[in-house]
């Protein structure tokens, strides 16, 4: 299994989702620039993280969208290869077309930055397949423009074909406007797209997957990736 990391100017969550890879799950892993291009085939997991892309000017992930790199990350999520998008990187799928919707400013139009509740809505993705449908997992979340919104049209069929794969909730798993930080349409805290390879989310699975961090909830994101990639399927669970 072989990894990507995408490093845009401005991009803070790279390195952490290069020692994800590197130390945590044993799997080679590169960082790739902004300005570099790759073959569907050199990868198997792409990594587009977070931070603040070419400094979020214009709007957040607008820039980066239109980099040299991501020519070749549309090119791989073509090819089915599994691409990831965290927070600043879910804004970039959004803007280069690879997930539906748009990111506005959060409810409070401020800077938000804590751990969140969020339920697993779809445990039957290369993303999910660790997890149990209905689970209840607390991962941080920080963010400015994390207000995911869509057309009507859009998220009824994001409901209808099961593509929402996190919501915000309570500790209880209670979807409710207090649990809902940014003011997602839906509560909405990730979605994958159609054909289930390309998963965007706001909340940052690599800062909580190592005890050291005191939580492992993110952790099974990258394993669920790992076992479908080496195990060949897209649900691994038995």
């Amino acid at each position: 299994m072989r990894c990507a990391v995408i490093q845009f100017a401005g991009s803070s969550g790279d390195g952490d989702c290069f020692h994800v890879c590197k130390n945590i799950l044993n799997k080679a892993v590169e960082f790739v620039f902004y300005k570099e291009s790759f073959a569907p085939e050199d990868f198997d997991l792409i990594i587009l993280p977070g931070g603040a892309s070419h400094g979020d000017y214009l709007r957040p992930g607008a820039l980066a969208a239109r980099s040299k790199v991501m020519k070749s990350v549309i090119e791989a999520a073509k090819a089915k290869k599994l691409v990831l998008g965290i927070g600043n990187g879910f804004q970039i799928l959004l803007e280069v077309g690879l997930l539906p919707g748009a990111v506005l400013m959060n409810k409070g139009l401020k800077f938000f930055c804590d751990d969140v509740f969020v339920r697993v809505e779809n445990p039957d993705t290369p993303f999910t397949a660790l997890y149990k449908k209905g689970e209840i997992i607390r991962m941080p979340l920080a963010c400015k423009y994390g207000n995911y919104y869509a057309d009507g049209e859009t998220i009824k069929g994001l409901k209808a074909d099961n593509k929402i794969v996190f919501s915000y909730c309570d500790e209880k798993g209670n979807s409710t406007f207090e649990s809902n930080p940014t003011g997602s349409i839906e509560n909405i805290a990730g979605i994958v797209n159609s054909e289930g390879n390309v998963l965007g989310l706001m909340p940052h699975p690599e800062r909580c997957a190592e005890e050291l961090l005191g939580n492992t909830d993110g952790l099974r994101i990258f394993e669920s990736v790992v076992r479908y990639i080496e195990g060949g399927k897209a649900n691994g669970r038995s």
